[in-house]
């Protein structure tokens, strides 16, 4: 038999590939199989229906998997890979864990909420519809998950080394180097942006044999605006008017920067007393991590309590009590696409007025509620019905936490040396093969943009053979 010097390590892209969704990429060293990322997919219907598929490998043969931070699309599959047979443990930065004990529940909780809705009302071709997990599902998961110091080495499986770096975007998130005897990778996860209001810039990249790119912005440059200005702008009409402001938010990241700009605009006159409300307990849970985690964020003591400023709705009580209210007031609610949660209940109560304005604050994946607005939709489709839109739709340009092309660009000079290949993933079509281009011919490296379900043997040499 071969040593583990001689033993193969290849790559399997299952997800991510051609999209902005699904991450799953499957490292194999000779007997052992560490899976980056365990991801949900989102958007089209033919994405969504890969949740379901068959799996391409037994997910028990899973000996670890390695998480580089907790949103859904690269951990909300992890409790039906626990619940198809994977007993293997989780490592992730602690920041991560405690995200995913909010967002997994929360996952598990919307997908159990849906199937009910749809038996009730008959919305579902399926009879009986059932969720993709419950909830049972994601407790016995969470018990697999192991907390990992950022910066410090550990070893998922045997003859496999890895580590977890800093990359902004959200808390806890990492990008993470696998180092086998043959050869290095390095996944990026999502990175965020150098000068991120809330967050710590991404760390350096160290050198790698092969390095998996994301490519969310792979296509473009982030404006040059001022976010609280440009957020103050969209809002001031809307209140003077006495309309109400709906806001699908991420509820990691992305409500807690609105609130902290709603706060500093309130507070500097720019935006008057308007009611603001933040609708999604997940969030709420989210905000205190930025108390608990103060060393990973650039907030001080006094705007941590900022993320506090808004009315915090917990019950679906008060939820539904909020469209029943009268008068201007803003409404921040996740999910951050409109997929799911209370905000697809305040869009079907706001969208039909004239008055009222959606405000979309971050990336919609095509395919997605907030995607078809971002595209000019003039109607929705709600839990079996159609609703008309006659509300205005915004979105703002300044709130991303992803790296857009010209940051990605600059952290991967930082490699020191050039990768063998670059694989640019998690990215539309045409955002990740702009970015490879953009790879190839500024940087010089070799860059490819994989499809999903290929996979690449590796190597420390040029001699790498597609399978």
């Amino acid at each position: 038999m071969p040593s583990e010097h001689q033993a193969t390590t290849s790559l399997s892209f299952h997800g991510a590939a051609g999209t902005v969704t699904g991450s799953r990429y499957l490292v194999q060293h000779a007997d052992k199989r560490v899976l980056v990322d365990c991801g949900l997919f989102q958007g089209h219907k033919q994405l969504r229906l890969r949740n379901w598929a068959p799996m391409p490998f037994d997910a028990g043969s899973i000996d670890a998997v390695v998480l580089t931070h907790a949103h859904i699309d690269h951990s909300g599959f992890l409790p039906a890979l626990s619940r198809k047979g994977f007993r293997g443990p989780i490592y992730c930065s602690p920041a991560t864990r405690d995200l995913c004990e909010i967002l997994l529940r929360d996952s598990a909780h919307l997908q159990e909420e849906d199937a009910t809705f749809a038996n009730r009302h008959g919305t579902s071709k399926h009879r009986p519809a059932l969720p993709l997990y419950a909830r049972e599902d994601v407790e016995r998961c969470l018990k697999q998950f192991r907390d990992v110091r950022i910066d410090a080495d550990f070893s998922p499986v045997p003859d496999v080394n890895a580590r977890l770096a800093r990359a902004g975007h959200i808390l806890g998130a990492c990008s993470v180097r696998l180092q086998t005897p043959r050869t290095s990778i390095l996944f990026t996860g999502d990175l965020g942006r150098s000068m991120d209001p809330l967050l710590l810039p991404p760390a350096p990249a160290t050198p790698c044999d092969y390095l998996v790119c994301e490519s969310t912005y792979g296509d473009r440059q982030h404006p040059v605006v001022d976010a609280e200005t440009e957020l103050g702008d969209w809002l001031r009409p809307v209140c003077e008017r006495g309309g109400v402001v709906v806001i699908p938010s991420f509820a990691v990241g992305r409500a807690q920067l609105l609130l902290l700009y709603l706060a500093r605009l309130k507070r500097s006159g720019r935006l008057g007393d308007v009611p603001v409300f933040l609708d999604s307990p997940m969030a709420v849970d989210a905000s205190e991590l930025y108390r608990r985690y103060r060393g990973e964020h650039r907030l001080g003591d006094e705007e941590c309590e900022y993320l506090r400023a808004a009315t915090l709705i917990h019950t679906p009580e008060q939820s539904r009590a909020l469209d029943r209210r009268s008068g201007s007031m803003i409404i921040v609610s996740a999910s951050g696409m409109a997929t799911g949660g209370r905000v697809v209940h305040h869009l079907k109560a706001f969208m039909g007025d004239p008055r009222n304005l959606i405000l979309l604050a971050g990336f919609q994946a095509p395919g997605t509620r907030g995607g078809a607005l971002a595209n000019g939709a003039t109607q929705l489709r709600m839990h079996g019905q159609d609703f008309q839109l006659r509300a205005s739709v915004g979105q703002l340009r300044s709130s991303s936490s992803h790296a857009d092309a010209d940051e990605l660009l600059a952290w991967m000079g930082t490699l020191g040396r050039p990768p063998l290949t670059t694989f640019v993933t998690h990215g539309e079509v045409a955002a990740s093969d702009t970015l490879r281009y953009r790879i190839e011919h500024e940087l010089g490296w070799n860059a490819r943009v994989p499809e999903y379900r290929e996979t690449f043997e590796l190597s420390t040499n040029d001699s790498q053979q597609e399978t």
